[in-house]
């Protein structure tokens, strides 16, 4: 079958600890209907602790996730679990799991060579890396970077919370979104010795400093998105519900901010958290999940320009839009609903981006993270 015919095995990260207010088992395997996008459970791989985000490497052979936690084995900080997946059944074997040494990791990425994953911890404010070795196991930590710094909101920015940790598209830079210092940090990844390197430009007189995105004090990023062109990227705030637009230089290493959207429509009320953030394959239209009013917002985007233009919502059909999804070929969008334990299929309008409801919705508890295999 052709990549626009075949089922997509969808793999689905939650709570499972009653700390985190989590219900599940694991993680959910499920496969998508390439034309209606309903989901059928295939298989729950049981044991694994708050899976609550999952990262392929460039093969597709492996999966790993991060062990959400505050103690590991008895040791402070959170985990990483590495698994072989089969791509023709959608299974997944464990391989091996390594300490973070950091607390609540929220995040994890693999680097573009397959060679190295990198783990961001929200509670610490650091990040990991680990060597893959060659079956796919994770080796031992070759670098913590710690972040220093924190922000005007007493109670979410007392300190650093590395949230995301990500490559842009041309794999020279690794950027990390920390939500307690508001700023997104440019690093290089030494792929010989399994190290972060800030990525310092020139700021004159002989002095230097690195390269980062800032936001307005209090903002709390959350997660980046890239536009396919890799000339601009979208960074979702938590705290204060918008969304800042940079101008992306690959070639330098630098992000250059041009505009701030509110991710919700004029005159909501109520208390509201950005989520989570995504580029249309196509280029032309850019999504963010709302936690509280409960929608994904829409947006145009400027092919010349890179700038936003609100063009609606879409209420999710649940309470607490964690994460979602675009499925490979952009023909649907889905929302994992974390408080209502349900995962949305909409389909997209590939005129407009406007988002409609197929009735595909499946009851998985605590949903987290959404990845397509």
């Amino acid at each position: 079958m052709t990549a626009t015919t075949r089922a997509s095995f969808m793999y689905i990260g939650t709570y499972t600890e009653a700390a985190m207010h989590g219900t599940a088992e694991g993680i959910y395997v499920y496969r998508m209907d390439p034309s209606s996008g309903a989901l059928t459970h295939v298989r729950t791989v049981a044991g694994v602790v708050n899976p609550s985000f999952l990262a392929l490497d460039p093969a597709r052979r492996h999966l790993f996730a991060v062990n959400e936690t505050e103690t590991h084995d008895g040791q402070p900080g959170g985990g990483a679990s590495a698994f072989t997946l089969d791509a023709t059944t959608g299974s997944l074997t464990p391989r091996n799991t390594q300490p973070t040494h950091g607390t609540f990791p929220a995040h994890l990425t693999v680097d573009p060579t397959g060679a190295y994953l990198l783990v961001a911890n929200y509670g610490s404010g650091n990040v990991a890396v680990y060597p893959l070795e060659g079956g796919g196991d994770l080796g031992t930590m070759s670098d913590l970077v710690q972040n220093t710094g924190s922000g005007p909101n007493k109670d979410r920015q007392a300190g650093p919370h590395a949230h995301m940790i990500t490559f842009d598209r041309s794999g020279r830079y690794a950027l990390l979104v920390d939500l307690g210092i508001d700023k997104t940090l440019v690093y290089r990844l030494d792929t010989a010795t399994g190290t972060l390197k800030a990525h310092d430009i020139p700021t004159g007189g002989g002095a230097t400093e690195q390269s980062c995105g800032q936001a307005a004090p209090g903002a709390g990023p959350r997660h980046i998105a890239f536009h396919p062109t890799n000339r601009y990227a979208y960074v979702i705030n938590e705290l204060d519900s918008t969304i800042d637009a940079f101008a992306w230089d690959a070639t330098r290493g630098t992000l250059a901010h041009f505009q701030t959207i509110s991710t919700q429509p004029p005159g909501a009320t109520g208390t509201n958290s950005g989520a989570e953030i995504a580029v249309h394959p196509s280029g032309r239209f850019l999504y963010g999940s709302n936690r509280g009013h409960n929608t994904i917002a829409l947006f145009a985007i400027d092919e010349t320009s890179g700038a936003l233009t609100a063009r609606g919502h879409e209420p999710t059909q649940g309470k607490n839009p964690r994460s979602f999804t675009l499925d490979p070929t952009g023909a649907f969008l889905l929302v994992a609903n974390q408080d209502s334990d349900n995962v949305v299929t909409f389909r997209i309008d590939q005129t407009s981006g406007t988002l409609a409801a197929t009735g595909s919705i499946a009851q998985v508890p605590t949903p987290v993270c959404l990845l397509f295999g």
